[in-house]
């Protein structure tokens, strides 16, 4: 999750700027991401890294893509309590020395920091875990295509929850056409066989979290004066002591370290996590949230090959065409009609 600042309102990579409920990130492991607001919506051309955006956005769509993957071999070797537990450590150890490098601090105040620990379940511990977990029964290129979902929920839940977001034709649309892409991602004209049923809902219960986690900051978080790496650190943090309570009750400590599931880990955090989303901001501040979070649409598909190519994983015709669909949906839910001529 990355915090984006504008003036006074919270507007997902994280991962991650656009209203709350538009995702540009997943585990996360997209990981997807929220934001609370910079100041700018773009940086000086001094301050801009030599790196193309190009090349780094191509970057991130890679790393986030190839999150599924690594957690399928993470979770090898480790329980999938385990697997979350050594992302957000390591992610928050990126994020930490980038704080002390910037010389930045932490936020202040006991009810920021009860809000950042809300915040640090609904967007990082639990969707990872969930995550962790449903790929033990489904592929990873699954378990990305579901990720996809997060902003078809978001787009429901924030015409609920949020009055600014009124319903539209497209809107409407753009939900309909996504989750008609869910049902043909997973063959509902056959009973939705040949896939594990539980495996599959938390893995879209994980993709559901995100938007709720986003909505969360919009409402409690807006206006905060840290600055969003001080703000995803501090909740990657929280997210690290909440799965450092609930491992060992859950799980039994490792017996071996076998090194790829190890380095899959160190990857997924490291890379994943605590690079992924610095990346991800930098992108947001140099060009704009809505070309930004255009990784999000890249992340299913890296997912997907990466499944394939790399670990051999099988697919069907209607999961590919079913994860098509599932973006036009959601590319439709946050497209906006184009000004009138005089308007």
């Amino acid at each position: 999750m990355c915090y984006e600042v504008r003036p006074s309102k919270v507007s997902r990579m994280s991962a991650p700027a656009a209203p709350s409920h538009r995702p540009a990130a997943p585990a996360t492991l997209v990981s997807p991401v929220s934001r609370v607001a910079p100041a700018t919506a773009a940086a000086p051309a001094a301050a801009r890294p030599g790196l193309d955006w190009r090349l780094r956005f191509a970057a991130l769509s890679t790393i986030w893509g190839f999150s599924f993957l690594l957690i399928k071999v993470g979770t090898d070797g480790y329980a999938p309590l385990q697997v979350t537990l050594g992302r957000v450590f390591f992610g928050t150890a990126v994020l930490g020395a980038a704080l002390l490098v910037k010389r930045e601090r932490l936020p202040r105040g006991l009810r920021t920091w009860g809000h950042l620990a809300v915040s640090a379940l609904l967007l990082n511990a639990l969707p990872f875990t969930l995550f962790a977990y449903a790929e033990l029964t489904i592929p990873s290129g699954l378990a990305g295509i579901c990720n996809a979902t997060s902003p078809l929920w978001g787009m429901a839940l924030s015409l609920v929850a949020l009055s600014e977001d009124r319903p539209t034709r497209r809107r409407v649309a753009g939900l309909g056409i996504g989750f008609l892409g869910v049902l043909t991602v997973l063959g509902a004209w056959q009973g939705f066989s040949g896939l594990d049923a539980s495996g599959t809902a938390m893995a879209l219960l994980a993709s559901f979290c995100y938007p709720v986690g986003w909505i969360y900051v919009r409402r409690t978080l807006a206006g905060s004066t840290s600055s969003p790496i001080a703000m995803t650190g501090a909740q990657l943090a929280l997210a690290t002591l909440q799965l450092a309570v609930v491992t060992p009750l859950a799980t039994s400590a490792p017996a071996a370290f076998p090194l790829w599931p190890t380095l899959a880990v160190l990857a997924l955090g490291v890379l994943g996590t605590g690079l992924a989303l610095q990346m991800q901001y930098g992108l947001v501040v140099e060009v704009g949230p809505t070309t930004a979070q255009m990784v999000t649409y890249f992340i299913p598909v890296i997912a997907t090959a990466a499944g394939v190519l790399v670990l051999g994983e099988s697919t069907h015709w209607n999961t590919p065409v079913g994860a098509l669909i599932v973006l036009a949906g959601a590319a439709l839910t946050q497209s906006r009609p184009k000004p009138r001529a005089g308007a």
